[in-house]
């Protein structure tokens, strides 16, 4: 945070903008925030709190906590902040009409950050007369607990400022070196979900079981080391190099054999009925409480070791 200017803007105030919000704020950021169809201000307010308590549970912060208000328009929500997290719907022609209306009325070095989790830099900046100060940040929802922060900036020294702004936050950033769809996360996560409906589709193991293996098995161990690092160590002694030339042929038959699932309504009934039965009846509420509940636990746990 700089000595000059603590007020970030949330544009869009659902559960994402809230979850920011909350992070911002628990760092001490004055947040300006404007939502198109606002829901009750308690309610938001209340969101707010409780993501922010779960914040302080894990993470030891100063006492002081930033101011959240509401502006009437998304201009009056940018004019004073030093930096925009824009969490409008996932289409280009709502996001960029938006940018049309901020960017006039934002600071010339304010950078505006988008949590877009499936568009990408191409397909926004050329909105902007200053592309050079917009940057693509997704986070992993709830972004207040997820560390992961994947961002795509074209100008060099943008790039560093949002790398020092999120790590700031304790958040993860990580680089891409060009705009992709999906950037990295739900490329792989979508990848994983396209074999774990693909089982289901043959008739290999029903949901539950499907979800079962990922948590009990490879999640957990990707939860302290990455794919690739996975793959390394499991080429004994001799590492990935080991592994590429002795097993690599074996990996190629298992993506070979990989499935390309389709959606049909057949499928799509078995999914369902797949995913209520293992929430036996728990809201969707009660489901995200559950999640944030493990969520901390695991976070607490990794916080501990890495001392």
């Amino acid at each position: 945070m700089t000595a000059r200017n603590s007020t970030v803007a949330v544009l869009g105030c659902g559960l994402i903008g809230q979850s920011w919000s909350a992070l911002f704020t628990a760092y001490g950021y004055d947040v300006v925030a404007w939502d198109p169809k606002p829901q009750s201000l308690s309610a938001i307010l209340d969101g707010i709190a409780r993501y922010r308590e779960q914040i302080c549970v894990r993470v030891e912060l100063p006492p002081a906590v930033g101011s959240f208000r509401f502006a009437e328009t998304p201009e009056a929500a940018v004019s004073g902040a030093f930096w925009v997290q824009e969490n409008a719907p996932e289409v280009v022609s709502v996001k960029t009409k938006l940018y049309s209306r901020i960017e006039d009325a934002s600071g010339l070095d304010t950078i505006i950050a988008s949590s877009t989790s499936s568009l990408t830099w191409s397909q926004l900046s050329p909105a902007l007369s200053r592309s050079a100060r917009f940057i693509t940040a997704h986070p992993f929802n709830p972004p207040h607990l997820m560390p992961l922060v994947e961002i795509f900036a074209a100008d060099a020294e943008v790039r560093e400022s949002a790398v020092s702004f999120y790590a700031g936050l304790g958040r993860k950033p990580v680089v891409l070196s060009r705009d992709v769809v999906g950037h990295i996360a739900n490329r792989l996560a979508s990848a994983l979900w396209r074999e774990a409906v693909n089982i289901v589709a043959e008739n290999i193991a029903d949901v539950a079981a499907v979800d079962a293996a990922l948590v009990h098995g490879p999640g957990l161990r990707w939860s302290v080391v990455g794919a690739h690092m996975a793959y390394h160590l499991g080429g004994g002694r001799g590492g990935i190099e080991h592994y590429l030339r002795h097993l690599g042929p074996s990996q190629e038959d298992r993506w070979a054999a990989l499935g390309t699932p389709r959606l049909t309504a057949d499928l799509c009934a078995r999914l369902v009925e797949g995913v209520l039965a293992v929430a036996n009846g728990r809201s969707i509420a009660e489901l995200e409480a559950d999640r944030d509940s493990r969520l901390l636990k695991v976070l607490a746990a990794r916080q501990t070791s890495s001392r």
